[in-house]
């Protein structure tokens, strides 16, 4: 008997003209890890959502078919009433979490399905090291990278224990080893997970079984081998076989210099003397582990933060991106949102629109659009008003490949038109002629074009 069924499902979100899902039919057996692919938008947040129960529940809209998740259907269990059967870590941990400190965020959900008082912290403990933050149960939540928060709310997903493990875009904001370390911990578990994810290669290692989506219906389904097949005849940039973009240009004079900078989050030091500068025509990334201060040292070129010592100097503007551009949305419109950053310039916001593809959302609210739709439309927002210093803080979080080509192609072209580019990522197939390294000492990799 399967798990958890969706049979015909369909779903409109209250908002939406078109269905976010439609006649999805899919059973999952126990113990069984099943990768979920597909463009942003395609449908794969609201299929999870569907057998989470949020979807009739939460989210307001018109809902068809039938759901059935550890033989309860969901139009009738609530999904309070799954919770310890059923986990679920969505796209934007920033919104997850509701405790101030990392061991109690973790223990909340135990507390909350009435796990007894002896058996908390000690799976509190387990669920930390299994995800590689044990260093963290201390820590404030609010002190967190996005990285860091990201394992906090997996270790909360994993202390439940659940039967059935949802997971969307899981990986987002973890650094390489951490993906495949928590990945390997999930397919290792023995409840059945539902993973979806734009990481494909990784997720493909992972994955017994593929669902494919597009325009909110289920287009394949599939064993992992077949899949692979599939997927490089029909969609080669998920099956590994993006472009490879030319990256060389001669770089000129510095945009941005930090110098010798240092700086800490209360007790935690974070950067400690370090130095970079980023030059007119280059393409700078800034690797390394979670935590490591990519995002402080991108903030404080950009001059979101200042060193406690050192010094930061720079010449023309500097425009930032950060984690989670979702959160600092001020309209109510898409093409209001990109025209706040050019004086109101509708012309040059549907421009730049365009561009990352999205003119059709111009007329949207920014919030009814998919995670990775936000993301191209924080990037548009901020790169419409041409900065001589473009700074992305994780600008592929859950861009599907074929668009991430299409941005990594974009951002070549803004470096070699004169500006200056710095990003913080954990993807190192994005375009750069240098790699900065950070995490114990700062490294610095040039690369040939």
């Amino acid at each position: 008997m399967a798990l958890a069924a969706l049979d015909r499902v369909s779903f409109t979100y209250a908002s939406a003209s078109q269905p976010g899902l439609t006649e999805a039919t899919v059973a999952l057996d126990p113990g069984e890890l099943v990768a979920v692919l597909g463009p942003s938008g395609s449908g794969k947040s609201t299929l999870l959502r569907s057998l989470a129960g949020l979807v009739p529940h939460f989210h307001g809209g018109r809902f068809s078919g039938r759901a059935t998740v550890v033989g309860r259907d969901t139009r009738a269990a609530r999904p309070a009433e799954l919770a310890g059967d059923v986990a679920t870590v969505f796209q934007d941990p920033e919104d997850q979490v509701v405790m101030t400190v990392v061991r109690n965020e973790v223990a909340f959900g135990l507390e909350n399905v009435a796990t007894p008082s002896g058996e908390i912290w000690g799976r509190v403990e387990e669920a930390l090291a299994a995800v590689g933050a044990s260093r963290l149960a201390a820590r404030r939540t609010t002190e967190l990278s996005g990285g860091e928060l990201q394992r906090v709310c997996l270790a909360a997903a994993l202390a439940l224990r659940p039967r059935l493990l949802l997971l969307d875009e899981p990986t987002s904001q973890l650094d390489p080893d951490g993906a495949e370390a928590f990945l390997r911990t999930a397919s290792s578990l023995g409840c059945a997970v539902v993973l979806s994810e734009q990481r494909v290669a990784r997720a493909l290692d992972f994955a017994r079984r593929v669902l494919y989506l597009e325009d909110g219906r289920i287009v394949l389904d599939a064993p992992t081998a077949a899949a692979r097949e599939w997927l490089l005849e029909h969609r080669p940039a998920y099956a590994g076989a993006m472009a490879v973009v030319d990256s060389g240009n001669a770089p000129s004079d510095a945009v941005v210099m930090i110098e010798n900078a240092w700086f800490s989050y209360g007790d935690v030091s974070v950067l400690d003397g370090t130095s970079l500068a980023v030059h007119r025509g280059e393409i700078v990334t800034l690797e390394g582990p979670n935590g490591s201060g990519k995002s402080t040292l991108a903030k404080l070129a950009a001059g979101l933060l200042e060193p406690q010592r050192g010094l930061v100097r720079r010449v023309g503007r500097a425009g930032y991106l950060s984690q989670d551009p979702g959160r600092y949305l001020a309209c109510e419109r898409v093409d209001d949102e990109v025209a706040l950053g050019v004086g109101g310039d509708r012309d040059s916001a549907l421009a730049a629109l365009d561009r990352f593809g999205l003119a059709w959302a111009a007329e949207r609210h920014p919030r009814d659009l998919s995670s990775g739709e936000r993301e191209r439309l924080g990037i548009a927002a901020v790169a419409v008003g041409e900065p001589d210093l473009l700074v992305l803080d994780e600008p592929t979080r859950g861009v599907d490949p074929e668009r991430k080509a299409e941005l990594a192609a974009w951002i070549v072209r803004y470096a070699a038109a004169g500006h200056a580019v710095l990003i913080a990522t954990h993807d190192p197939t994005f375009p750069a002629h240098r790699r900065i390294s950070l995490g114990g000492r700062v490294t610095e990799a040039r690369v040939a074009a």
